[in-house]
């Protein structure tokens, strides 16, 4: 029987991919830098791979934030500061939040039922900001974010700080919710809990990466934990 369900933030609850794009054209633009769809686009790749780096263990998070602008930079011929535009770009991710389809009837259909915890990879600051601009915050036990942790998902560190924060833990009673195969699915699946893809774009599966379950509704969620 399912007691603690975790849930990722960006992309899972929270519209990610949409505010970056926000977020990074304002960016942009005040570095007086190209801001059309294609730079957009590019950066998107560009920074899903260091992400997907440091989640491997070969960059940290401060190379992150900075080396995903220079390799944009650089791509672009242009010369600007990386920090800067991280600086200015993390500020306007921060500004608000946008809802994905069924994420916050999730939030309400789980609550009562369930010990609800979020577990981010993302920015603390930034994080922080939009969870209170989204007014989500009293749906969760606890707030898990890698930054104020000293561990990022998918390492079994990360997960083992989650463990400990809650009294009574049995993994046997967990699952860990996410559309990340490379950082939630992977990382509950190296904790020794269960996990469930929410793949809504529909992204290729890995034969290495195999969760237990797979939806692509939020609302497929609910029903599903009552099975479990």
């Amino acid at each position: 029987m399912i007691k603690h369900v975790f849930l990722d933030l960006d992309d899972t609850l929270l519209d990610f991919t949409q505010a970056e794009a926000i977020a990074l054209k304002k960016a942009l633009t005040e570095m007086e830098a190209p801001a059309h769809r294609a730079v957009l686009e590019r950066y998107h790749e560009i920074n899903q791979r260091q992400w997907e780096l440091l989640e491997e263990g070969v960059l940290t998070r401060e190379q992150v934030l900075v080396s995903r602008f220079e390799i944009l930079f650089r791509e672009l011929g242009l010369d600007r500061e990386a920090a800067e535009t991280c600086a200015r770009y993390e500020g306007h991710l921060a500004e608000g939040h946008i809802f994905l389809p069924g994420a916050l009837e999730l939030l309400e259909a789980l609550a009562p039922r369930y010990r609800l915890y979020l577990a981010s990879n993302g920015a603390a600051a930034v994080q922080r900001m939009r969870l209170k601009s989204a007014g989500i915050l009293p749906y969760f036990q606890n707030i898990f974010i890698s930054e104020e942790m000293g561990a990022d998902k998918p390492s079994l560190e990360f997960f083992r700080l989650c463990f400990s924060a809650i009294p009574g833990f049995d993994p046997a009673e967990a699952v860990m919710v996410g559309d990340s195969l490379t950082s939630d699915i992977r990382g509950g699946r190296n904790a020794g809990i269960r996990t469930c893809w929410f793949n809504a774009k529909d992204k290729p599966s890995r034969p290495d990466i195999l969760p237990d379950h797979t939806i692509r509704t939020l609302a497929e969620l609910p029903p599903l934990l009552e099975t479990l």
